[in-house]
């Protein structure tokens, strides 16, 4: 018996196997959950996620458009009619244009930021005021948000403003919802190849900085993501909610690059010993590279 045996939930969001969305839902499966999944409008969208959802028998696969309250009201009414109730949510829903993505914000449009906005922050609390309705034992919600939100990273852009909002957005829902036994909670993850993040400037390298100063040493899995995610759903965490989970390998807790800069300067001094070993010599004894 699985810890979500019994426990039924709707995903917004997968758009391939890559997605965090589904690194959460296969970890929820794989515990017992029933899922079902809402796509973006269109039948390549649909075809995406029936090849994921349909081998792990979800009983609904629905189509959603997060800018209309009317679609989001109805996908949920479908919920209801398939699940009768619900027990989680997860939320994995963001988009900016991608002209005022690439370009930095001070030069974003009103309009990108509208719709960045919109979809990125808004439909969270317009899928939870709908989720509250079909949960009347209490449940789970849960997002996906980034440390871009807290820190500026460099190519992130509109993004990282948006999850600024929307991290602010898991606490008052938390609050709003805390009454109705409805825990909301956001899980912060370290860089991982999705379809989203390939829209995203400078995100290869990303992925190199986290395992050069992250404490472990190391950049987080999309399993290990996986695994938060289910646990923040799951009873195991009922005393948890308005909290931002960080699932980085520690990263968000540095101050300064930490041990990154021994490991650059050891990688400057292999490169060069390879080519000089009587400079790279040198180097090693220079004082001013020492105290870098």
């Amino acid at each position: 018996m699985g810890l979500f045996t019994g426990k039924k939930g709707l995903v917004l969001g997968v758009a391939n196997d890559f997605s965090i969305a589904w690194a959460i839902s296969k970890k929820l499966h794989e515990e017992g959950a029933e899922l079902g999944f809402t796509h973006l409008p269109g039948d390549k969208m649909e075809r995406r996620v029936r090849k994921l959802a349909d081998p792990i028998g979800a009983k609904l696969i629905t189509p959603c458009d997060v800018q209309k309250d009317e679609d989001v009201a109805r996908v949920f009414a479908e919920a209801k009619q398939t699940y009768g109730q619900l027990d989680f949510v997860l939320h994995s829903i963001a988009f900016a244009p991608i002209d005022d993505l690439k370009c930095s914000f001070v030069n974003a449009s009103r309009e990108g930021f509208k719709t960045a906005m919109d979809i990125s922050v808004y439909s969270l609390a317009i899928v939870a005021r709908n989720a509250a309705e079909v949960m009347p034992d209490g449940g789970s919600i849960v997002t996906l948000t980034y440390f871009g939100g807290e820190r500026v990273v460099p190519g992130y852009n509109m993004m990282g403003v948006c999850k600024a909002a929307l991290d602010a957005s898991v606490k008052y829902l938390a609050f709003d919802l805390g009454p109705r036994k409805i825990r909301v909670n956001a899980v912060s993850a370290g860089p991982v190849k999705t379809l989203a993040a390939s829209a995203v400037g400078d995100f290869d390298k990303l992925g190199g900085l986290y395992e050069m100063a992250a404490p472990m040493d190391r950049n987080i899995t999309r399993e290990e993501v996986g695994a938060a995610g289910m646990f923040l759903l799951s009873d195991l965490a009922s005393g948890i909610s308005g909290e931002i989970m960080h699932v980085d390998c520690g990263y968000n807790v540095m101050g300064s690059p930490g041990r990154a800069v021994e490991k650059v300067k050891g990688l400057i001094l292999s490169k060069v010993e390879a080519a000089n070993p009587d400079l790279a010599a040198s180097l090693r004894n220079d004082e001013e590279l020492k105290r870098l």
